[in-house]
């Protein structure tokens, strides 16, 4: 066998065996899908639920008045928590969400905010790093499957934050995920929370009394920053959804690659095992011819 058979098909058995991997990666990606989409349908009963409870708590007390609804008319400061993947091999759902980051960031700088980098996810922390970019506080590890306590973690630091007047503003950039078939990169006002968020009501739906104890500004105190958590469980979620499904098309694009690049390995391979056959038989005849021409002198 010559030597450049031998390397194609050193090639060939090595495409194959990445494209098992890829194929494998595929599928595990495409159930977690369902198990992430199903996460994100879960949690939304809580928060419209805590939407309601807010929205009774403001007809009772006929407005809404809290630190955390506080326009400030001199913002100094703002937030940003950007939400991006633990692993790569998800295609562009990084670089499409740190691009959006960028982009935030710009009009904020063009406000003349000074910003306050909150990170969740190892990718988005190295690429600051890598921009030599300050991160106020990261969480990392929990990107695939986010639990409720790393949004309350998150919850309680913004908050935190925010009251204390560090940031006048918070806003987040994550993955919309509609489907597994459509996601984009967003950014969304977190903090002040928009009275109307809360307020809105929902067309004939009847409204019960309540006698509110303790105080209404109280129940607001343990509520909104409730709400604020769940605005952050709820993009972690479907960062976590959009990461599955940037993976499975990365995956599948991989594996589709792979074939096609077998395909062409292969006719290299047949070439070249051909042109060694031809070789081999003008070898056979010109032995025969040279033997042949040496019996008859």
């Amino acid at each position: 066998m010559g030597a450049k058979l031998r390397v194609v098909r050193r090639r060939i058995r090595s495409v194959q065996s990445t494209m098992k991997i890829t194929r494998a990666m595929e599928l595990i990606a495409a159930s977690r899908i369902l198990r992430a989409q199903a996460r994100v349908v879960a949690a939304r009963p809580y928060a419209e639920l805590l939407t309601r409870a807010m929205e009774d708590v403001a007809r009772q007390t006929g407005r809404l008045v809290h630190p955390l609804l506080e326009e400030r008319p001199e913002p100094r400061a703002a937030g940003v928590l950007v939400m991006t993947s633990d692993r790569g091999l998800a295609g562009a759902y990084n670089a499409n969400v740190l691009k959006r980051a960028e982009d935030l960031m710009d009009r904020l700088r063009g406000r003349g905010l000074e910003l306050v980098l909150y990170v969740s996810g190892r990718k988005g922390v190295s690429y600051f790093r890598f921009r030599g970019l300050p991160v106020e506080r990261s969480w990392t590890g929990h990107s695939e499957v986010p639990p409720y306590h790393v949004a309350e973690e998150i919850g309680a630091e913004v908050v935190r934050a925010f009251s204390e007047r560090r940031i006048d503003e918070l806003h987040a950039v994550y993955t919309d995920f509609r489907s597994a078939f459509t996601i984009r990169p967003t950014d969304k006002r977190f903090l002040p929370i928009a009275p109307e968020e809360v307020v809105a009501g929902e067309p004939g739906r009847p409204h019960p009394e309540y006698l509110f104890e303790p105080a209404p500004a109280a129940i607001l105190d343990d509520l909104l920053p409730q709400y604020v958590t769940t605005k952050i469980y709820a993009g972690l979620l479907e960062s976590a959804a959009s990461e599955h499904a940037a993976r499975q098309r990365a995956m599948k694009s991989a594996t589709e690659n792979a074939e096609d690049l077998i395909k062409v390995l292969t006719r290299v391979a047949n070439q070249a095992r051909q042109a060694e056959i031809t070789t081999e038989i003008m070898e056979v005849v010109g032995g025969a011819e040279a033997i042949r021409q040496a019996a008859g002198e």
